[in-house]
């Protein structure tokens, strides 16, 4: 997979996306990531890629003529452009994996007020925000849907089946999970989990994270049980 990401600051990349999982994935080939500076696609010496915008208002707009030069200059018949935004669609983990299973993904990291909205119209098959809340750029938002999707390809993760049973791949929390010493500090690991059964052991973690789910996310909880009662119909 490769991920372009048009940027205004490309000196912030690869910064988290050169450690760890999504380093080692990148250096596997599993996912190439760019950053290329949108001020090359400028006409002129300063470079400017912002403008106030028509009616009034606070702030400045991202021009149109430098994002469209710039994605008709990089994208492929393959391409799927992004644009991280606060009023796109929610990113979620079925975003991100419908988003793992393209071959280029071209993320446009806004800034400023926002984008002249032609641009949108001409380029954009997706928006998309991390939640309902504002960044001062979307340079991190697209680190963090870079993180999320390479992490589910095929040989990122050490154990593929990490990225199943793991929170919201099944639309519900992650049960508990404990590791050695057996007790720590009088806290005693469930016995179940030392019982070797490995039918009790699936029944007390499906239990657990519906527990869970319940308790900490009943709007997922209410989308879980509408999805399970559309199936059994």
């Amino acid at each position: 997979m490769r991920i372009d990401v048009l940027t205004l600051f490309p000196e912030m990349f690869p910064g988290p996306l050169g450690e760890s999982i999504i380093g080692r994935a990148s250096a596997k080939g599993l996912a190439e990531i760019n950053a290329i500076d949108l001020r090359k696609y400028t006409h002129d010496a300063r470079g400017t890629v912002d403008e106030r915008p028509y009616g009034g208002g606070p702030g400045m707009l991202m021009k149109v003529e430098p994002l469209v030069e710039a994605v008709e200059d990089i994208r492929t018949p393959q391409t799927t452009v992004i644009l991280t935004s606060p009023r796109g669609e929610r990113f979620n983990q079925k975003v991100a994996r419908e988003l793992a299973e393209k071959e280029h993904l071209l993320i446009i990291a806004g800034h400023y007020e926002g984008v002249d909205e032609r641009a949108i119209e001409l380029l954009v098959d997706r928006e998309i925000s991390l939640g309902d809340f504002v960044l001062t750029s979307g340079n991190l938002a697209a680190m963090v849907m870079a993180d999320a999707v390479i992490r589910l390809l095929p040989g990122a993760l050490g154990d593929d089946q990490s990225s199943v049973d793991e929170s919201h791949s099944a639309g519900l929390l992650e049960y508990p999970q404990y590791t050695r010493p057996p007790v720590f500090r009088g806290m005693a690991v469930p016995e179940v989990l030392l019982s070797g059964d490995h039918g009790a052991i699936a029944k007390w973690r499906r239990e657990k994270a519906e527990e869970l789910t319940r308790k900490r996310r009943p709007d997922l909880w209410k989308t879980f049980l509408q999805i399970t009662e559309n199936k059994l119909k």
